[in-house]
């Protein structure tokens, strides 16, 4: 049997400090696999009569999951967004000159579409990561304040991307 036993101060406020213990004992047991050579996963969980787990297909999509899913998504978009300009002018023909005049001939509304594609994940990004930040000092924790401030964030992120588009 091992034994690790930790002592660490707590500093309640500037005139005491409390001793925290932390004990921990660990004891292991030899056990016999009950694996059948060859036998699969999902044979084996249906021999010990273990539930399948179930997949995401079956939950309804929450606005939580989806802005978690959407804010990797920009992440990712803006990572691709900066590597692509990194590279470019390394394998492109032509220098920037050329490419910004070609952006002048666009018609009004693709060069809208244009920036509002590039703006879009960049806003959505840091408003969601500023809801994040909040979250890290402990507010707006609770499942309303959750829902209410994605809800506020999607507002956000879309007005800030029409401002960064329309200059």
């Amino acid at each position: 049997m091992a034994g690790i036993i930790l002592r660490r101060t707590l500093l309640l406020n500037r005139n005491y400090a409390a001793p925290l213990y932390a004990v921990r004992f660990v004891t292991m047991k030899p056990v016999k696999s009950g694996d059948i050579p060859g036998e699969s996963h999902d044979d084996r969980n249906a021999r010990l009569k273990r539930p399948q787990s179930p997949h995401l297909t079956i939950y309804a999509p929450q606005l939580t999951s989806m802005l978690s899913i959407t804010h990797r998504g920009t992440g990712f978009a803006l990572a691709a967004y900066a590597t692509l300009l990194a590279f470019a002018p390394l394998v492109l023909p032509y220098d920037a000159t050329h490419y910004l005049t070609m952006l002048d001939h666009l018609n009004l509304p693709m060069l809208l579409a244009l920036k509002f594609t590039l703006a879009y994940p960049f806003s959505f990004h840091t408003a969601n990561g500023v809801r994040h930040l909040f979250w890290d000092l402990g507010m707006f924790l609770s499942d309303r304040d959750v829902t209410v401030t994605g809800y506020v964030m999607l507002v956000a992120s879309g007005v800030m991307a029409v401002v960064l588009t329309v200059i």
